[in-house]
């Protein structure tokens, strides 16, 4: 009986994908390396804010100027660091953050920023407003927020398809902000743009190794050819010498 040829085992399958000199392959691991690399940093975010998302960008200007459109946001859970802080609490003991301008009304600014999702909507995207007070209420207890640039609270504005909005309750915040990097928000606001430029340069590079890596095999061939010429050449000199000492 002939014996059954073994398929190969899942390690030995890894090491001939990494291995692999085909170019379809090198895209595919490139891709897959630069999906770990974002995956990690997701968790060691995630684990370090306590929510999701971690990060947001800022899309308008309700905060200008203490926060900026573009503008990457770092966000952590409500509880964590320390207990969210809304205006009026702040007020009484100095607690600010992104506090270094006044408001649209020339008013110094207390408190905490909060990340929520207006109504508990998860369809749109999360408005990053201040936290003004707590407002408590048998059927609407909650938050009233305000961005620092608009006119007037949250509560007061109707917002296209959500239509008014309530205060907000503890389940819809997402978290609080705590510290922003300027410009680089608009890498997320932009993120399709941004994966087809990555996945375009992880081509050609590819394109490129491998070029520069066939150049060099032709190189070598053509180096390990020449020294063969030059000893036939020495043998026929040699073989010329031989003769005329006949």
């Amino acid at each position: 009986m002939k014996e059954q040829r073994r398929s190969p085992g899942v390690v030995t399958r890894v090491q001939r994908f990494l291995k692999s000199e085909d170019p379809k392959t090198g895209i595919v691991r490139d891709i897959l390396w630069v999906a770990g690399v974002v995956g990690g940093v997701a968790l060691l975010l995630f684990l370090f804010s306590g929510t999701w998302p971690a990060v947001v960008a800022v899309e308008s200007g309700s905060m200008i100027p203490n926060m900026n459109v573009g503008d990457l946001v770092f966000v952590a859970a409500a509880d964590r660091y320390g207990p969210l802080t809304s205006w009026a609490e702040g007020q009484e003991t100095g607690y600010a953050k992104f506090a270094a301008f006044p408001d649209l009304q020339g008013r110094q600014v207390y408190g905490d920023v909060i990340i929520y999702k207006p109504n508990g909507d998860t369809s749109v995207h999360p408005i990053i407003h201040r936290a003004v007070a707590w407002y408590d209420n048998a059927t609407e207890a909650g938050y009233i927020t305000k961005g620092d640039n608009n006119p007037t609270i949250d509560q007061d504005a109707y917002y296209q398809g959500i239509g008014a909005i309530q205060p907000v309750k503890k389940e819809w915040i997402v978290g609080k902000a705590l510290f922003a990097i300027p410009l680089v928000g608009y890498l997320p606001l932009h993120i399709v743009e941004f994966a087809v430029v990555v996945i375009a340069i992880l081509i050609v590079w590819e394109w490129y190794s491998r070029r520069r890596e066939a150049n060099a095999g032709g190189g070598k061939k053509m180096a390990n050819a020449a020294p063969s010429g030059k000893k036939t050449g020495s043998s026929k000199n040699t073989a010329e010498k031989s003769g005329k000492k006949r």
